[in-house]
């Protein structure tokens, strides 16, 4: 008997410690899983965070087709006229730099800046590198900029439209020396130009358009090109007029540049106060687009003349335009100068 008693209490003895193991092995199982889902949850909030981190870099960088340069103006010193003179010290030609305040005061009676102006610049040794070869340098011959400062701000901005994008609107390849040249350029101008600027993030979230990304057309005109053209031009011009568009500068690319090859090469700076006014209320870098540059050109030897200028589809994609009244504004616009441009070079 006692024989089977101890056998009982060395049973119970090994249940009751494989029970402990199994509670502690539990428990520590439990301990384990825990651990795991902790660990877990850690690292997923981490990689979240670096997700994000990513993410937000991406969307500030990413949109570099506008390039905006500012610098603190406290004392009032730098303005659109010191602008000039140091783009101007730094090679490049001003075909324009208006002060935008004054129309939309006159027109609207309101302005939403202390200082908003639109300019329209060239260096003429960098389009003689593109003309020849490549005459859609016109859609950027002149390129243009905003000089802005916000009611109350103390700082002053310039709005420059990268080169990269111009080289997608063009057509022109993104490695021609050409771009390089200009990119320097502009940036030893603006340091000039406001020596204690910097350039901000550029955060507007693109929209995807479709191609075409300009309006062109042509026209037929033969061995009495010479005669035809001022009747040319006072027909476009008067079509502007008429249809509400600006022409705030005008330049003779075959005149300033030798042997480009052209009969003519003709420049029209064009914009539209209402459209200047309704974009730049939440976007001052439109002036990266505006005035339009619209070329129209002959080549030696050939009867065709060739007109181009940006689409407004690249307003909307650089600076993902989205609003109604600014879509529709800018599309009726485009809708507008597309109908003249057809009506002019369908004119017998």
């Amino acid at each position: 008997m006692k024989k089977y008693i101890l056998l009982l209490l060395v049973a119970a003895g090994f249940a009751m410690t494989a029970s402990a193991d199994a509670t502690t092995a539990t428990a520590n199982a439990a301990k384990v899983t825990e651990s795991v889902k902790a660990a877990a949850t850690t690292a997923a909030a981490e990689v979240k965070k670096e997700v994000k981190k990513v993410a937000d870099a991406a969307t500030t960088s990413a949109n570099d087709d506008i390039r905006i340069y500012q610098a603190d103006n406290s004392d009032g010193k730098i303005t659109p006229d010191t602008i000039q003179k140091a783009f101007e010290k730094a090679g490049f030609y001003m075909a324009a730099n208006n002060g935008m305040n004054f129309p939309f005061k006159r027109d609207f009676n309101n302005t939403y800046y202390d200082v908003f102006n639109l300019a329209a610049f060239y260096n003429k040794d960098v389009v003689a590198e593109f003309i020849k070869k490549y005459p859609t340098i016109g859609l950027f011959a002149p390129m243009t900029m905003s000089i802005y400062t916000k009611k109350g701000d103390k700082t002053i901005s310039i709005a420059t439209l990268n080169p990269k994008r111009m080289a997608t609107i063009t057509g022109i390849p993104a490695d021609h020396p050409g771009w390089k040249k200009l990119d320097d350029m502009i940036h030893k101008a603006l340091k000039a130009a406001m020596p204690n600027g910097k350039f901000v993030p550029y955060t507007a979230k693109q929209i995807d358009v479709k191609e075409p990304l300009t309006v062109e057309a042509t026209m037929q005109m033969g061995d009495d090109w010479e005669d035809k053209l001022e009747d040319l031009e006072n027909n476009f011009e008067s079509a502007l007029t008429v249809n509400g568009f600006a022409m705030p500068a005008f330049n003779e690319l075959h005149e300033d540049i030798e042997d480009t090859g052209y009969d003519f090469y003709i420049v029209y700076s064009v914009c539209k106060i209402p459209v200047a006014y309704t974009i730049s209320k939440n976007h001052p870098e439109m002036g990266a687009y505006a005035p339009c540059s619209m070329y129209i050109y002959k080549k030696e030897g050939d009867k065709t003349v060739h007109f181009g200028i940006h689409h407004v589809k690249n307003w909307v994609h650089s600076m993902g335009l989205t609003d109604k009244e600014e879509l529709k504004i800018l599309n009726g616009a485009m809708d507008k100068f597309a109908a003249l441009l057809k009506k002019v070079t369908e004119a017998k």
